[in-house]
């Protein structure tokens, strides 16, 4: 398998969510589907709940717990809420055709929110930090 969408959404849900999904197939565009896909099914406020926990497991079951980013994390969720509340569609493919820039320009999508680098910031890494340039909102 060489892309996450060769799964099924709840094969997808599923393997992640028993840290069994492939790390190859988790790429950006997977942490997106996975925002989606939960805030469609949950809502927004559990999404966040829900993925910020479930990626800590799974960063640390893959032994790179390091890489989880608190602030990333619950940014991505809400840009991507903040787009599908935007979109036309109801599908993730559609909503990345709507919006591209979500997957192909993300870190300057954050950059309009952010004045400083939350890809590298400690403090971002550790703990969600409330944008302070523009709100999500």
């Amino acid at each position: 398998m060489k892309r996450h969408t060769e799964l099924s959404d709840a094969q997808f849900l599923q393997q992640f969510r028993s840290c069994e999904l492939d790390p190859t197939l988790f790429t950006h565009e997977a942490h997106l589907r996975l925002a989606y896909l939960y805030i469609q099914r949950d809502g927004v406020t559990q999404a966040e709940s829900i993925v910020s926990q479930q990626l800590q497991r799974y960063v640390q079951q893959l032994g790179a717990s390091d890489k989880y980013n608190a602030t990333l994390t619950q940014a991505a969720i809400k840009a991507v809420h903040h787009f599908i509340q935007k979109s036309t569609t109801d599908t993730f493919e559609g909503l990345l055709h709507e919006f591209p820039r979500l997957k192909t320009n993300f870190k300057a999508l954050m950059s309009c929110h952010y004045s400083f680098d939350i890809y590298t910031n400690d403090a971002a890494r550790r703990t969600f930090l409330t944008p302070d340039l523009l709100p999500f909102e």
